[in-house]
């Protein structure tokens, strides 16, 4: 006999998700990355279809939306931990993999959210097997046009085009760990080591298994960087039912966090020239 669920006492509507986005600052014409864990809000009546609506309201035709779509199954399988995966399987993975395809490759816990925004009409995707973008909106091709191979969120990423264009980033029900434009502060601030990653990639009609360079970036330092944001007066804030809204300028962030990484992190160490 199944165990009865609790009946849902409280519903958000996309009016409900409109209001606050435009309390805390979300306007028509903005330039908007956005990280969002449609669990954290509560019951939302029509689920992630109804957020991105209401996303796209608040924005308006002349803004922009752009959401990370990494598909981390299309990963070098030898630095794989959640989970591992056997030493003898690894040549496998890299011979099997299918090759990177902007509509059916899988993404893995980046949420319903961004993978509705990537159904929509005239969305726009990036090109990097496992860091690639997806936009919407009046500026989707500038930000997603070009995004090299190599160090795919450095200069020639849809971050550095999001800081560039003075956009903003949303979080909502998700910390600032998961606010992906803060690794372009990693590249700038040269903190990490160089690595080789690997991906299953198209190329002249041809699946092929290629390697590249990249840093070895990690985000679990992010959220001292939110902090300091958040002291500093730099992030707006609001709730959604039981998801907390975070609003900030793409610019400021990365600022900030480039010199919380060359001046206080611990890796600033090997930065200071009396080593070299």
């Amino acid at each position: 006999m199944k165990t009865p669920q609790k009946a849902i006492s409280q519903l958000i509507s996309q009016k409900e998700i409109l209001e606050q986005l435009k309390e805390i600052g979300v306007s028509a014409g903005m330039i908007l990355e956005v990280h969002a864990s449609l669990s954290a809000f509560g019951y939302v009546c029509g689920g992630a279809q109804t957020v991105v609506n209401a996303l796209i309201e608040a924005v308006g035709y002349s803004g922009t939306l752009l959401m990370a779509l990494q598909c981390s199954d299309n990963t070098e399988p030898s630095a794989w931990e959640n989970p591992p995966i056997e030493r003898h399987l690894i040549k496998t993975v890299r011979e099997q993999m299918p090759a990177f395809n902007k509509k059916e490759t899988d993404t893995r816990a980046m949420g319903a959210v961004v993978e509705n925004l990537r159904r929509r009409d005239g969305i726009v995707i990036s090109h990097h097997p496992n860091c690639a973008y997806v936009a919407w909106g009046k500026y989707a091709k500038l930000l997603c046009n070009h995004q090299s191979l190599h160090f795919p969120l450095s200069e020639e990423s849809p971050a550095a085009r999001l800081y560039e264009l003075k956009g903003s980033v949303l979080l909502m029900g998700v910390d600032y760990q998961r606010c992906t434009a803060l690794h372009l502060a990693e590249y700038r601030s040269e903190i990490r080591p160089v690595i080789l990653r690997g991906a299953a990639v198209e190329l002249e009609g041809k699946r092929m298994w290629k390697k590249y360079l990249d840093l070895d970036i990690d985000s679990e330092i992010f959220n001292k960087v939110g902090k300091r944001l958040e002291e500093k007066g730099f992030v707006k804030k609001g709730k959604v039912g039981m998801a907390d809204l975070k609003l900030f300028k793409a610019d400021a962030a990365i600022d900030e966090a480039v010199r919380y990484f060359v001046k206080d992190h611990p890796y600033a160490r090997y930065l200071q020239p009396s080593l070299f």
